[in-house]
């Protein structure tokens, strides 16, 4: 009998409690269900923080947080004082430009062979062909030979049919040189033709024996030889006279023709009467560009088809891993990526910026974020007429030019990539006043974007500024020798134990100065290569390391080329 009741007891404890669980677990479903049908979709993107196509940026502008809410990545109106000038480099006024050759560098008339010709066509856009025609007047010299007025890229991605006068001013070309090369507008004729020179190619990097193994005999014997695809084939270090003469070319005897130059000082005036200073940002973002890097920046199935359609231009490209690509640095910052670096710098939203760019991949949605960060956006095309960039727009390295003059005279000079005019610029940059030229260390930036919306704006400045050191063109930033000569050209680049006068130097720019004491003032090393995070890109014609410090309308010279996409 106690057995029963005690079994009764339990049944009944039981009969009660069963209902209680199935209620609690029914609300619990029913709670699950709710939430997951409140809760956001998944985003297609591998990379959180690098989509592309959004109409909302991943950060707020001059909003105050909520009281009690969680810490929201805010960026502010005004930028956070920096314990650096934001204007100036350090230590410049020790440094200045000096290229003039020595007293055992011999005149050009006293060392050109009779009957040696040498005449070059270059490749790529316009800052690579400017690469070219600076390697072919040392690789004349080497020759001891008379250099043809190289030919420019005609037939490549551009179509730009410019010749070498209408881009350059040829006379001073010539006259500027005439004590190092004896140049010539054209072959003279032979028998009374015109005299066709034998072609070939030499290696990238082509060192000064390579040149007296390889071409020397061709043209002992053929008397006038063409170097085609003439970018980047002299070697990075040579004699300290030849990378003088480098120096002497590249900042001295290449100015642009009067139309050129004039359009270009008239846009930098108008950037100048909107504010004391400017920065400005060469933006490479086009579709081109991100398809060559293989990096992916959260379009989805859309941006996979576009991109991998123009990628498959070029048959020599390996599958790439854009993980891998990221991690490596090898990616090219979004806008907004490059804005947000900006203003954790401490540039405000008061700050004027000049863009200079391609068809930006994604259009207006892509840059909506810098704009919201910098406000004050100018390019070419909104501070000039059509009218005014008529005689230009049909040409796409006249349009490239009237960029690369505004960024040359810019205060600060900001990209988001490695590529030919980055390079260039950089190292005429450091030649002419080591001003600021900023190069993103994307290796490290890369992990902050990711997990920025993880920390306050603080906290983000404070990274930002840690991880660019080394990166803001400051003097000696980079070890000589480290990167493209062109980008980093220590051997022109002389110290002072005291600092020098400034000299003027207005009329150096756009290769006005007809020497080097004319433009013997630097103040800057900006990006060149003084880390492994920014490999050295022209190893080989088949490029096999690719990212952004690659210049990659130089994979293959049957497949479409592709370079500085300042306009189309």
């Amino acid at each position: 009998m106690a057995f029963q009741r005690r079994r009764n007891h339990y049944y009944h404890r039981f009969r009660y409690l069963l209902p209680a669980i199935s209620i609690v677990s029914g609300a619990l479903l029913v709670f699950l269900a709710v939430l997951s049908f409140l809760a956001p979709y998944p985003v297609d993107s591998d990379y959180p923080g690098y989509r592309v196509h959004r109409h909302t940026s991943s950060f707020n502008v001059g909003t105050d947080d909520a009281i009690g809410a969680p810490p929201v990545f805010r960026v502010p109106n005004n930028g956070r004082r920096s314990d650096r000038d934001l204007w100036t480099s350090r230590n410049s006024k020790f440094f200045h430009g000096c290229s003039n050759a020595s007293n055992k560098f011999l005149k050009a008339e006293a060392i050109t062979h009779p009957n040696r010709y040498l005449a070059i066509a270059t490749s790529g856009g316009l800052n690579q062909q400017r690469t070219g025609i600076t390697d072919a007047v040392v690789a004349a010299r080497i020759l001891n030979a008379t250099l043809v007025i190289p030919k420019l890229d005609q037939k490549s991605f551009w179509k730009d049919a410019s010749n070498f006068s209408q881009i350059f001013d040829i006379n001073w070309f010539i006259s500027t040189l005439a004590k190092d090369v004896k140049i010539i507008k054209e072959l003279p004729r032979k028998g009374g033709k015109t005299w066709t020179p034998y072609t070939m190619r030499v290696p990238r990097k082509c060192s000064e024996r390579c040149y007296t193994n390889r071409v020397l005999p061709v043209l002992l014997k053929r008397h006038a030889v063409q170097l085609n695809k003439f970018d980047y084939r002299l070697a990075n270090r040579l004699d300290t006279d030849l990378q003088k003469l480098r120096c002497r070319v590249n900042y001295h005897a290449l100015k642009f023709t009067d139309p050129i130059r004039k359009m270009g000082e008239k846009l930098v005036h108008r950037m100048r009467v909107k504010s004391k200073h400017y920065i400005a940002l060469h933006l490479r973002f086009e579709s081109d560009m991100l398809a060559f890097s293989g990096c992916y920046y959260g379009g989805g199935d859309k941006e996979r088809k576009e991109l991998g359609a123009i990628r498959k231009r070029w048959k020599t490209l390996h599958i790439s891993n854009p993980d891998k690509e990221r991690r490596h640095g090898k990616c090219p910052l979004t806008p907004e990526e490059v804005g947000l670096m900006l203003r954790a710098l401490g540039y405000g939203s008061d700050v004027h910026l000049y863009v200079a760019s391609g068809d930006v991949y994604g259009g207006e949605e892509t840059l909506a974020p810098l704009k919201a960060l910098f406000p004050n956006f100018y390019s070419k095309e909104t501070i000039a007429t059509k009218e005014e960039l008529e005689s230009f727009s049909s040409f796409s390295s006249r349009m490239a030019a009237l960029d690369f003059i505004v960024c040359d005279e810019s205060d600060v000079f900001v990209t988001n990539n490695n590529g030919n005019m980055a390079k260039i610029l950089a190292g005429r940059r450091r030649y002419f006043g080591h001003k600021p030229t900023i190069r993103p260390n994307a290796k490290k930036l890369y992990r902050l974007f990711l997990s920025k919306d993880n920390m306050t704006w603080e906290a983000f400045i404070s990274r930002v500024r840690t991880f660019q050191r080394g990166f803001m063109g400051e003097p000696n930033e980079v070890r000589p020798g480290r990167g493209e000569f062109h980008e980093n050209p220590a051997t022109c680049i002389c110290e002072d134990s005291v600092p020098k006068e400034k000299r003027d130097t207005g009329s150096r720019k756009y290769g006005k100065g007809n020497n080097s004491t004319k433009k013997d003032e630097v103040f800057d090393d900006q990006n060149v290569d003084d880390d492994p995070e920014w490999p050295d890109t022209e190893e080989d014609d088949n490029h096999s390391g690719l990212g952004i410090g690659l210049d990659y309308d130089t994979v293959n010279s049957e497949e479409p080329e592709l370079e500085d996409m300042l306009s189309d």
